[in-house]
């Protein structure tokens, strides 16, 4: 640098501007893709949790329905005399303990733990902004005090901003995708436990048409 001329210097100061450009917009392009797929990875979650909240809420129907049904054999128990003695009295479905692990009031996997609320940093296909704050003296030291500084501050600013969005998005995900698989796994429970409910009425009923 010390055998350039000025021009040279001059030059050469203009080429690296322009080479630092296109750097900050190759990055803010990048920064823009992930932002995006990070909006689509947050509501394909949505759209999955919803789904998951279906399946457990007919879980749930069922379970219920199928209360209503052990009632009606019960009565029908009684109108063919069945339930005279002791021993052919049915044991309450709901009395047992896997019936308590499952839908017991208060537990995890009570039907108010229905997750009911999906990620919702997206709003209107866009992130809420993260509160970052901008460089002190800005991102870039400046050389030739253009247009395409001003530029390139801007471009590093909304990249700043948009890390500071996949970080939140990051970490909505996260909680989202541990409070989903304790929902799997509730789903995975009560339908084990409808599916004893049902053989076990379905027994009652063979036995009751049988007599």
């Amino acid at each position: 640098m010390d055998n350039l001329s000025s021009e040279e210097i001059q030059l050469r100061a203009h080429q690296v501007t322009d080479e630092s450009l296109e750097s900050t917009r190759r990055i803010l392009g990048l920064a823009i893709e992930s932002q995006d797929a990070g909006i689509k990875t947050i509501t394909m979650l949505d759209e999955q949790g919803e789904q998951l909240n279906r399946i457990e809420e007919g879980m749930d129907q069922i379970n219920k329905d199928m209360k209503e049904a052990e009632k009606t054999l019960t009565e029908l128990n009684k109108c063919c005399g069945l339930c005279v003695c002791p021993c052919n009295r049915t044991k309450n479905f709901e009395s047992g303990k896997a019936y308590k692990a499952t839908w017991g009031d208060g537990g995890d996997n009570s039907s108010s733990n229905v997750v009911s609320k999906q990620p919702g940093r997206v709003t209107n296909g866009q992130p809420q902004q993260a509160a970052t704050g901008a460089a002190k003296d800005g991102y870039i030291k400046r050389i030739t005090n253009d247009a395409r500084e001003d530029e390139m501050e801007e471009n590093l600013s909304q990249v700043g901003n948009i890390l500071g969005n996949l970080k939140n998005m990051a970490l909505d995900m996260g909680n989202e995708i541990e409070a989903q698989n304790r929902q799997i796994d509730r789903i995975t429970e009560k339908a084990d436990t409808n599916k004893d409910r049902i053989e076990g009425a379905n027994a009652r009923a063979k036995k009751l048409i049988d007599s």
